[in-house]
Order: structure tokens, then C-alpha cells, then sequence
């Protein structure tokens, strides 16, 4: 396995935890009340454009964990 390979699977598996870490914060902003210094519909705007890209990076992340995990590696033959 080549040095090129290793790094991109680190990181899909790093994009993992910033999937969990965008879906969480927009958890936390349309959900929980604890920001009520910012108007509800300020925290529901934040919180759906982190939730929405979370999910658009969670794909993205699939496309590549399934790309570098389970493809043969061209040099393998």
C-alpha cells in the first residue's frame, strides 16, 4: 500500500468525525435552548445549513470511504 492510499484513508476517516461534529452542532442549534440570547429563527437558519451540510459531507464521505476501503488499488493488479 502506498503512502498516498494510507493518507487518503485517514482522511475519510477523519471526515467521519466532522460529519458527526457539523450534524452535532446543528443539533444543538435548532434543538436546544441553551443560545437563547440569538432569536429562534437565527438558531433554526445556522442549525439547518450545518445539518444539511453535514448530511452532503456524510455522502461525500461514503463515496470516498467506499472508493479507498473497497476498490482494488490499480498497482495491485
Amino acid at each position: 500500500m502506498n503512502e498516498n492510499r494510507l493518507m487518503q484513508q485517514v482522511t475519510a476517516i477523519f471526515s467521519i468525525f466532522m460529519v458527526c461534529f457539523y450534524l452535532g452542532v446543528g443539533y444543538y442549534f435548532v434543538f436546544l435552548s441553551n443560545l437563547s440570547y440569538l432569536d429562534k429563527p437565527v438558531r433554526v437558519i445556522m442549525g439547518s445549513t450545518f445539518i444539511f451540510y453535514g448530511l452532503y459531507r456524510a455522502y461525500r464521505t461514503y463515496v470516498k470511504i467506499v472508493e479507498v476501503f473497497f476498490t482494488k488499488d490499480e498497482d495491485d493488479g
